[in-house]
């Protein structure tokens, strides 16, 4: 249990019929009239969806501790998906419902950070970018801006994204796995 007092960044909430909601920002207002309340804007750890919620200050809250977990991904077994505990080397299971859009970017041997809660498998956090190979995308044309300057590319995941028109088949460029957008060529 915490209060309201209490609230961190990343924290997770259990709230209405032990529902997961991550405290993604909160602030404390104090109003000229009246008491103090907390504006927090959350996000439901399993959908996703987020929500503006204000509580009272001071009011008591149950936390869920949270196990996040450095896991490295193994393989893909059916649709599930294969990930090993770094520390003990145990392999556990993920429904591609639960690793989601981080799909697009997991390859043999990436890290992430596994969230746990009670054993269960919540999400999975990758870094905010990769490095990943272009396994093809057409040759650019010189002088063709028609398209904004950028053309298709598939990565070595299968993910499709758009890239600069002067990117090439075979090149490692680095991806925001938060937005799928191109960073910009990995030299070296």
């Amino acid at each position: 249990m915490a209060t309201t007092n209490d609230l961190k960044n990343g924290m997770v909430l259990k709230l209405e019929g032990g529902q997961l909601w991550s405290v993604v920002e909160f602030q404390h207002v104090k109003p000229g009239k009246g008491p103090a309340f907390v504006r927090t804007k959350l996000k439901n750890v399993l959908s996703g969806k987020t929500v503006d919620k204000t509580f009272n200050a001071g009011v008591k809250v149950e936390t869920a501790v949270v196990d996040r977990r450095g896991m490295q991904f193994s393989y893909k077994d059916g649709s599930d998906f294969v990930f090993m505990d770094s520390e003990t080397f145990d392999q556990i299971y993920i429904t591609p419902e639960t690793v989601g859009d981080a799909a697009n970017y997991l390859l043999e041997g990436f890290e992430a950070v596994v969230a746990m809660y009670e054993g269960n498998p919540l999400y999975i956090e990758l870094p905010a970018a990769v490095e990943l190979t272009i396994e093809y995308t057409e040759p650019g044309v010189q002088g063709d801006r028609s398209t904004g300057g950028s053309k298709p590319a598939k990565l070595e995941t299968g993910y499709e994204i758009g890239v600069p028109l002067f990117i090439t088949t075979g090149e490692k460029i680095k991806v925001d796995t938060r937005s799928g957008e191109y960073l910009g060529r990995v030299t070296g």
